[in-house]
């Protein structure tokens, strides 16, 4: 068995010593230090380099995201960032997603021990993923540029994706071109970040990005991003594609889930959708896909050489789901080449 060694940098006394805690639990990891800030930290990494940081970003002598942009110019390493569940919070930690952290992971300013404790799961389960991150694929440069059919307004695309799946989304999302089809994306992310990343990609791509909110519709030129939290499923009204929003249960450890959003897909579109499942740990998303394989939709895994963790994909694969694998600078243009060309329900025309 791997043991990934691990170091927490985090000012707060009190997170330092739930995380280690918890941590040290799993025997895979191995706590190599705990730190109240980057300066401490970069003198241990001297005597003993860890697998995987956990970090917070608001510290100090020197702020999370300097220290991030440090070890990311210097040694890439894979880094959990565990931050504050604030505006402010939200938006600095997109700052981090942008400069090459893996996963984050949500804490109040007040109640950490408790919230901590609660979210142990979560938090083991990301730097288990980062443990596993090729972080080299964190930044792979420009999508491939394709002509647009004109068929391909007709179409759903459906997006799963984890470890590493904001940094890819960005990739394809910012190379689509207006005139594309509506796009339903689950990314797992804690609640409350999810609409300071839709932001972020709004304000970097062709098409609109929002954040989904109940009822939103499906159109062309725009992607619904799942809000971290709650479960997203595609549904039907005539002839337009609508999304509804709910609180649920997590279904493979995760909501919002691709699986649930997946199955939706193929029971509401059936062979007028195209899924893509990308980079993540774990299997969510896999059976959501051979749904849609099965229903008729065209469906594409991201491939191994690009992806930050070859997790979900590998799993749809070896389940028979997908019809194509594709490097993540392809997939932008796969998705305006390959989306079917099928008379079926339309997204809508106008605003969500």
């Amino acid at each position: 068995m791997t043991i990934a060694k691990v170091m927490i940098v985090d000012d707060s006394a009190v997170a330092r010593q739930v995380i280690s805690g918890m941590l040290s639990k799993d025997r895979s990891i191995n706590v190599i230090a705990a730190v109240a800030d980057p300066v401490f930290a970069m003198q241990r990494m001297q005597l003993d380099w860890p697998d995987v940081i956990v970090l917070d970003i608001e510290m100090p002598r020197m702020d999370g995201i300097t220290f991030l942009k440090k070890i990311m110019s210097e040694r890439p390493t894979p880094v959990v960032i565990c931050s504050s569940l604030t505006v402010k919070g939200a938006a600095a930690t997109m700052q981090a997603l942008a400069a090459g952290a893996v996963a984050i992971v949500g804490k109040p300013k007040t109640g950490v021990r408790n919230f901590l404790l609660d979210a142990s799961t979560d938090l083991l389960e990301a730097v288990k993923a980062a443990s596993y991150a090729n972080v080299q694929n964190l930044h792979p440069g420009l999508a491939e540029q394709s002509p647009v059919s004109r068929e391909i307004a007709a179409a759903v695309v459906a997006i799963g994706t984890s470890t590493g799946g904001t940094q890819a989304l960005e990739v394809i999302l910012s190379a689509l071109p207006r005139a594309s089809p509506g796009i339903v994306v689950v990314q797992h992310m804690p609640e409350r970040f999810t609409g300071a990343f839709s932001r972020r990609l709004d304000g970097i791509c062709q098409i609109d990005v929002k954040e989904a909110q109940d009822n939103d519709c499906v159109r062309p030129g725009s992607a619904l991003i799942a809000p971290g939290g709650k479960q997203m499923t595609l549904k039907r009204s005539g002839a337009l594609y609508y999304v509804e929003v709910r609180k649920g249960p997590p279904v493979n450890r995760h909501c919002p889930s691709v699986d649930v959003l997946f199955r939706s897909v193929a029971k509401c579109a059936g062979s007028s959708a195209l899924g893509i499942i990308m980079t993540g740990m774990g299997d969510d998303g896999a059976r959501g896909l051979l749904k849609m394989h099965q229903a008729g939709a065209r469906t594409v895994a991201q491939d191994e050489s690009t992806c930050v963790v070859f997790g979900m994909p590998k799993e749809a694969i070896d389940r028979g789901a997908v019809d194509v694998v594709l490097p993540l600078p392809r997939i932008a243009s796969g998705i305006l080449q390959r989306v079917p060309a099928i008379a079926g329900p339309r997204t809508a025309e106008g605003g969500g």
